[in-house]
């Protein structure tokens, strides 16, 4: 027979696996590369290749290579090929390609002309010109540009391997078939139940099966059934040279092998899935291989105590598990608590079982508190997991973790008591930690039932791993220690922000909340941006304007989300003027008052640079007058809508001495920010004919007043 090259592409971590497969099936010179194993054989082994591999993705046979510099060079590649030795123009075909180089820049272009390279050398021997189908072609054409050399492919397997012809129906966000064969072999099995009954146990669970996946790529092992039995469509099926007496051959062989290893397998299955409608899928699924004898799925959790008690009575077994992560729970701390849930089922152990058990990464495997003998590194669609290997022969001891425990006890003590504080004052929404242990540096923020986790950047003597290590023991202390759904968690990094970014969201899914603050509502995002719309460490300034504000015409500049601009306008201010930079802030603040059943069209807000606006205003013969103006700036600015970097320490002099010019006889200013350091220029301000009082200490709430000089507070009003 003709030998052949062929390249078996893969996911990325599979490739051992995949040459070890490849040579119990007769390849030779087998090579292993970046995501796939190229080797030679004949014919034959081109069809087991198809019929039994269970990692690849597909099977490429080679058909020419060439250097290729240009696409003049691709084209002449392609078009002087004999494609009709390959099939006829009656047949449907398609072109993928993948790699680039300087002058072949776009896969799609360079797919494209190879296309037109094929139609060439059609019309050039006379044939009509073959019809492109890009759904369902009879021919697939792969092309691969590396260092310079474009390699065209046939591809014999048509659709990808994992589509093994067995799912009728997919449960939410199912694994790849390829990957769950591969987890089932770094569970250690080997071979099949009856040849090699020392790597089969007794029982197989899925405790999370969805729709049966992994347990049917088990089952398939066990049996000895070719994963590509079932497939009746294949990318040979329209090649001249396809051998079909050899194609049955194997076909009929692959049938007799799986009929003696179902009948010999002594190997038992079993899955959990909560959804009825997944696991009538399932069983749909199992049923159509022929498999319902062996497997069995039922409805429920997957910690009822009725499953351990039955695994219990297996002799041995093995649980495998793709439990639900990221959006398949909606949130990643919702995936914490799941595998902390799994993680506190498995501790107990059973004699003679262990357990594989995937993971998005180093985080849950954490969460499950368990000790693993092994961990492997696989792709799961192109994004990086972890299978984590357990032993389960004895109980696994709870880890101690002494460093969480003054950090559990501090948050546990701040939530009892502000908690009970802020039911009393009317508020749902306070500062639960704000870095109270030196070593844990976050803040930790409540509202209305869910927590914001906020990072401080960590100083540069602290090496990046220790940081990360205690921001995932503080997330990991607030999930344990705090009453709240881990779905409700929300986490962001707060490091220096430049320009726009200090306007730019953080996250693609909004998450958007009503708070409460005294009479007042506001709307809160928990995802979006780096502040949620709210600071906290102001609420008693926001409490104060609301009692000052009674038939009086109040400016606010600096607004934010107009927060205070609500208190006023609650508090009876006769006209609030809100005042920002940002656009979508001022949006924010407009809806802040709708909230509040707060009439917009009596209230002006204003899109302006409040330094600019100020100079402006104050410049005019006879400004306009405010009794209350509230101020609170942001530390620094650099905005690219600024003229200027602004520096609250250096500039706000100039903004109050502006601010006294549109200060009603008997007016007040109240001067906030949250600099640290923060000194007022107390002789400037004598100078511009003000007094000051400092209101700091009584404008900081109790669950701030630990934190030292959180922000500062002043009154201001005429000599």
């Amino acid at each position: 027979m003709q030998s052949y090259q062929f390249f078996v592409p893969c996911a990325l971590g599979l490739e051992e696996l995949l040459a070890q497969e490849m040579q119990s099936l007769g390849a030779q010179a087998i090579k292993p590369t970046n995501s796939g194993v190229t080797c030679t054989g004949d014919i034959e082994l081109g069809y087991r290749l198809c019929l039994w591999s269970r990692l690849g993705s597909r099977v490429l046979l080679k058909l020419v290579s060439a250097e290729v510099h240009d696409r003049f060079a691709l084209e002449k590649l392609s078009s002087d090929f004999p494609w009709h030795e390959v099939f006829n123009e009656r047949n449907t075909f398609a072109v993928r390609f993948n790699g680039t180089s300087q002058t072949l820049r776009n896969t799609q272009f360079s797919a494209q002309v190879v296309k037109d390279g094929i139609v060439d050398a059609f019309r050039r021997t006379g044939d009509k010109r073959p019809t492109v189908d890009a759904k369902q072609a009879d021919i697939s054409i792969q092309g691969y540009l590396h260092k310079g050399e474009v390699t065209l492919y046939l591809d014999l397997a048509g659709a990808g391997l994992h589509e093994r012809g067995y799912r009728q129906a997919k449960g939410a966000a199912p694994i790849r078939e390829t990957l769950a064969a591969a987890l089932v072999m770094r569970a250690g099995l080997q071979g099949t139940a009856s040849e090699a009954p020392e790597y089969w146990p007794e029982l197989i669970a899925d405790p999370t099966c969805g729709s049966g996946t992994l347990l049917i790529e088990a089952a398939l092992m066990a049996t000895d059934r070719a994963p590509g039995l079932g497939r009746t469509r294949w990318g040979f099926n329209a090649w001249r040279a396809h051998r079909a007496d050899l194609w049955n051959r194997l076909k009929d062989e692959a049938q007799s092998r799986f009929e003696q290893g179902l009948a010999a397998c002594h190997t038992r299955f079993h899955g959990v899935d909560l959804d009825p409608q997944v696991v009538e899928a399932a069983e749909g699924n199992i049923a159509g291989l022929g498999l319902s004898e062996i497997i069995k799925i039922e409805t429920g959790e997957f910690n009822a105590p009725w499953l351990m008690k039955r695994y219990r009575g297996a002799r041995s077994g093995l649980i495998l598990s793709n439990p639900p992560y990221g959006e398949r729970l909606g949130s990643p701390f919702g995936a914490w608590q799941f595998y902390r849930k799994l993680g506190t089922w498995l501790q107990p152990g059973i004699p003679n079982w262990k357990a594989a058990i995937l993971a998005p990464d180093e985080t849950m495997i954490r969460a499950m508190r368990v000790r693993t003998d092994k961990k492997y590194k696989l792709n799961n669609g192109g994004i990086p997991v972890l299978l984590a290997i357990i032993n389960m022969h004895e109980p696994q001891v709870q880890f101690e973790r002494p460093e969480l425990e003054s950090l559990a006890n501090r948050l546990q003590k701040n939530w009892k008591h502000r908690e009970k504080w802020a039911a009393n004052e009317g508020v749902n929404c306070f500062r639960v930690y704000d870095a109270d242990i030196p070593e844990f540096n976050a803040a930790i923020d409540y509202y209305d039932g869910a927590l914001v986790i906020q990072e401080y950047a960590a100083p540069s003597t602290i090496p990046e791993q220790v940081a990360e290590k205690r921001w995932w023991q503080v997330i990991e202390a607030a999930l344990d220690g705090l009453p709240v759904d881990p779905a409700r968690v929300y986490t962001r990094q707060r490091k220096r922000q430049k320009g726009e970014q200090q306007y730019g969201r953080v996250s693609e899914e909004s998450v958007v909340v009503e708070v409460q603050e005294y009479n007042a509502r506001f709307f809160v995002n928990l995802t979006d941006y780096l502040d949620t719309g709210i600071f906290l460490d102001h609420r008693w300034v926001r409490k104060s304007i609301q009692s000052l504000s009674k038939d009086k015409r109040v400016l606010n500049l600096f607004a934010y989300t107009g927060t205070a601009s609500v208190h006023a306008a609650l508090g009876g201010a006769s006209e609030v003027t809100t005042i920002d930079l940002s656009k979508t802030y001022l949006n924010w603040a407009k809806d802040n008052f709708r909230l509040n059943h707060l009439t917009i069209s009596r209230h002006p807000f204003v899109h302006a640079d409040c330094m600019q606006w100020l100079a402006t205003e104050s410049a005019k013969a006879n400004p306009e007058q405010w009794d209350l103006i509230f101020i609170d700036p942001p530390t620094f600015s650099n905005s690219k809508r600024m003229d200027n970097v602004f520096d609250v320490q250096r500039d706000h002099s100039l903004f109050l001495e502006q601010a006294k010019k549109l200060l009603a006889p008997d007016g007040l200013i109240i001067f906030t920010n949250n600099r640290r350091g923060f000194k007022l220029d107390l002789e400037a301000v004598a100078a511009m004919g003000l007094q000051a009082e400092d209101n700091t200490r009584a404008s900081i709430p109790p669950d701030f007043e630990k934190q030292r000089a959180v922000h500062v507070c002043w009154y201001l009003r005429h000599a």
